[in-house]
This record gives C-alpha cells, sequence and structure tokens, in this order.
C-alpha cells in the first residue's frame, strides 16, 4: 500500500509553480501506461492558464485549493476547493482565479 500526502504535494507544486514562467507545476500522483487510470496534480498560480486543449474521453476535476475557470466555447464553469466538474468533451482551458490545485483524473482507455 502507498500513500501520499496531498497537502504536502500542493504545497510544493504551488512553490514551484509561483516561480515558473508558465505559472505552472504538475505531478502524476498515480497512474501511467501500466494502469487504466492516471490521477494528476495540477498547480497554478493566480492568474495564469493552461491554455486551450483537446479534452480527454473520459475525465474529471476536482478543486483541491483555490478557485479556477473550465472555458468552452460555448459555457464556462467556476469551482472552488471541494468542487468536482465532469470534464465537457469538447476544447476547454483552465484559469486560476487564484492560486490553485486541482486533481485531473483521466480514465485511460486500451491502447490510449
Amino acid at each position: 500500500m502507498h500513500g501520499t500526502s496531498l497537502t504536502e504535494l500542493i504545497e510544493e507544486r504551488l512553490a514551484e509553480a509561483r516561480d515558473h514562467h508558465s505559472g505552472r507545476s504538475a505531478s502524476t500522483v498515480h497512474g501511467g501506461h501500466e494502469h487504466s487510470l492516471r490521477q494528476t496534480l495540477i498547480a497554478l498560480a493566480e492568474g495564469h492558464v493552461l491554455g486551450e486543449h483537446e479534452s480527454p474521453r473520459e475525465a474529471t476535476l476536482q478543486v483541491l485549493r483555490g478557485r479556477v475557470r473550465v472555458a468552452t466555447a460555448g459555457d464556462t464553469w467556476e469551482g472552488e476547493a471541494s468542487d468536482f466538474l465532469v470534464i465537457p468533451p469538447e476544447r476547454h482551458d483552465l484559469s486560476a482565479l487564484t492560486d490553485c490545485a486541482v486533481l485531473l483524473t483521466v480514465a485511460l482507455h486500451p491502447g490510449a
């Protein structure tokens, strides 16, 4: 059995995000090619954006700290700590309204 302190990981990633020109930092919490599930902690410094990108086949986003906005061409969702979103199956971006950390969970299908 292997556990991870999300609190410590959030602090580490936020510090790194604040110091990096992109304003972001991420690390895989669980998963990879040998798993059917991948969970990634993403930290964004306030005002930074993870630019528009394709949606994974199946994915969710849990806000662990701060406030975020997810925007598609036709819709916007704002969330804060403890909010949960099923990511829409279309191009979208993620904006940090405050320093934030989210847990992205993606189902990896065979051959993905």
